[in-house]
């Protein structure tokens, strides 16, 4: 019997210029593409429409159709950059479409109060701020799901600015060149969307509230237990989604030149939380990304302008993005499943292991020279 032990015991061992690749740390490229496989894979499909809309029409690929292509993204992006910590958290913010739509009418109805023009701008973000204050106290504090607080907040602003407004449209108030730079120039819009996604990736990835939401999302007890104000963390995202959805409210309503209180801000809201999910943000809490939201929020943008230029009509835009969502969220399920740092054990785990076996050259036995 001992005998026939060290025979097993021979056999399985590895041989003396062999170690088990386990042991080997993976390659920087590797880790790269572990960490921003979701990203990565939604770029991809965002080059593939726009070669797609550029074999099928010539009007695409211009510098004229560049700007409006400019102008449908960056508002889905503010609006997924807005959502992305509230995502994070496993909560979500109904309310800051209307954010959205309360803001420029704040600065009008300030100016009118005889505010200057520039105090009245801060002043309605800092109304947002405070009615984000207010979602986020009633959220955590009153124990009420994110869900119901900000839906009845978003009837309450809708009502309020029907009722202040009388049902009427209106124009941004100022003029200069302090209104080009906050919308009504071409690009500055989008600038501002750039800034924004920089700004905030910085926040979520190098800053300590940034890696206190992404523990609070992943597992709020024991962020609690480590010392984290979930709390603190929770309320802070709320006022942020708030005052970004009142910022893109503001720089919109200068881009379009004009303000109406029937605009659908759940509609923008949803289509903020659609790019965020593409761009691999988990509904459920814990994982998500600027940068991913900004590239989900491009593949919105693509095919609603694209739809546009080949003359497809916007009801299959609609379509197109409720199947998007589905394939953006059973992918981000797989992926999370497939398990790229150890072996899955679903199909879909094996089939992503191999392909990237394959492509980073790995064996189940290096040799090591002694």
């Amino acid at each position: 019997m001992s005998v026939l032990g060290n025979q097993r015991m021979t056999s399985n061992a590895p041989a003396p210029n062999e170690v088990d690749s386990r042991l080997i740390p993976a390659s920087g490229m590797r880790r790269l593409v572990d960490a921003h496989l979701q990203e990565l894979v939604i770029s991809v499909v965002a080059v593939v429409l726009v070669v797609f809309f550029t074999i099928d029409s010539p009007y695409f690929f211009t510098s004229e159709n560049a700007a409006t292509l400019a102008a449908f993204i960056a508002p889905i992006a503010f609006f997924a950059l807005a959502e992305v910590p509230i995502l994070i958290l496993g909560e979500i913010d109904l309310s800051v479409g209307e954010m959205y739509v309360l803001s420029p009418f704040a600065v009008e109805w300030l100016h009118d109060a005889g505010v200057p023009v520039g105090v009245g701008l801060i002043g309605a973000l800092l109304i947002c701020c405070a009615l984000g204050l207010i979602n986020g106290l009633i959220t955590v504090k009153l124990h009420i799901p994110s869900f119901i607080a900000t839906l009845g907040m978003t009837f309450a602003l809708e009502g309020v600015i029907l009722i202040k407004s009388n049902g009427a449209p209106a124009n941004p108030v100022g003029s200069g060149r302090m209104v080009s730079i906050l919308g009504e120039s071409t690009w500055s819009e989008a600038i501002w969307a750039g800034i924004a996604v920089v700004l905030l990736h910085v926040m979520l990835r190098r800053t300590t509230f940034g890696l206190h939401t992404v523990a609070v999302g992943g597992n709020p007890e024991s962020a609690r237990e480590s010392g984290i104000k979930v709390d603190f963390v929770k309320i802070c995202c709320f006022v942020l989604c708030s005052g970004l959805g009142g910022v893109i409210g503001i720089l919109d309503g200068y881009h379009i030149s004009s303000i109406d209180p029937d605009t659908n801000g759940l509609s923008f809201m949803f289509y903020g939380v659609a790019a965020a999910v593409i761009g691999g943000t988990a509904l459920t809490g814990g994982r998500g990304t600027m940068i991913g939201a900004c590239i989900g929020a491009s593949v919105l943008g693509i095919l609603e302008d694209g739809f546009h230029v080949i003359s497809i009509s916007s009801f299959a835009y609609d379509l197109v993005l409720g199947l998007a969502i589905v394939f953006a969220m059973t992918l981000n399920v797989q992926i999370e499943r497939a398990g790229l740092r150890r072996r899955g054990r679903g199909s879909f785990s094996r089939a992503v292991n191999v392909i990237f076996d394959f492509i980073f050259a790995r064996r189940e036995k290096v040799p090591v020279r002694r």
